[in-house]
């Protein structure tokens, strides 16, 4: 699967709903729910970030879910891009991009997000054929501002931004032509899941899916 190829995929799942689901999860009894719950909200791409030590397992519960859409996010090596496929993912998110992810994702047929925080990343990603990028940290490295600014000389790169985005200013990201949707932590906080309070995951879900995009 070539680079364009990828972003072709890539550009299908993020337009599936205007928020990706970020998601780190600590008990795997978790994941099955927690997707049923963002699925049922609206919210059927889910990333989740290989931060924890039931995160693959938690990613093939979350795989047999009817209507999700679950990728793999923080790959960092290209055995983590192995592994993440092995455990269903059926996309891949990075922090940034190197040439050994790029390479191992064309070697497993996963469709890859690359991250890209500055003008010169994002160009050398689009030599290689990335035009959907992830924009990361998104509020650290400009927020929506410098997206808006990057979107006058480099309009053929879409991005899902992540990174300290919230329901509150996350329209200001959507507004943009060149977003695809964003990424955010916010519609599975920690404390819900904790007391598996899935109904109100099920509505922080229909109310990111209801946000308006450009």
């Amino acid at each position: 699967m070539t680079p364009a190829e990828q972003s072709l995929k890539a550009a299908e799942i993020c337009r599936l709903a205007p928020v990706v689901p970020v998601l780190v999860i600590d008990d795997l009894a978790h994941a099955a729910p927690l997707a049923r719950a963002l699925v049922a909200g609206g919210l059927p791409a889910l990333e989740v970030t290989l931060r924890t030590s039931c995160a693959l397992d938690a990613i093939r519960a979350m795989s047999e879910v009817p209507g999700g859409v679950v990728g793999a996010g923080t790959l960092l090596t290209p055995a983590d891009v192995k592994a993440a496929k092995a455990a269903g993912a059926t996309f891949g998110v990075s922090p940034g991009a190197t040439d050994r992810i790029i390479a191992a994702c064309e070697d497993e047929g996963l469709p890859l997000l690359p991250g890209a925080a500055t003008a010169s990343e994002i160009m050398a990603l689009l030599e290689k054929g990335f035009t959907v990028q992830k924009f990361f940290p998104a509020e650290q490295a400009g927020g929506a501002a410098y997206l808006k600014s990057i979107g006058s000389p480099i309009p053929q790169v879409k991005f899902c931004p992540t990174g300290g985005i919230s329901l509150k200013i996350a329209p200001d990201y959507l507004a943009l032509k060149n977003i695809l949707c964003v990424g955010g932590s916010w519609v599975a906080p920690k404390d819900a899941m904790l007391r598996g309070d899935w109904a109100a995951i099920t509505k922080l879900a229909a109310e990111a899916a209801a946000l308006p995009r450009a």
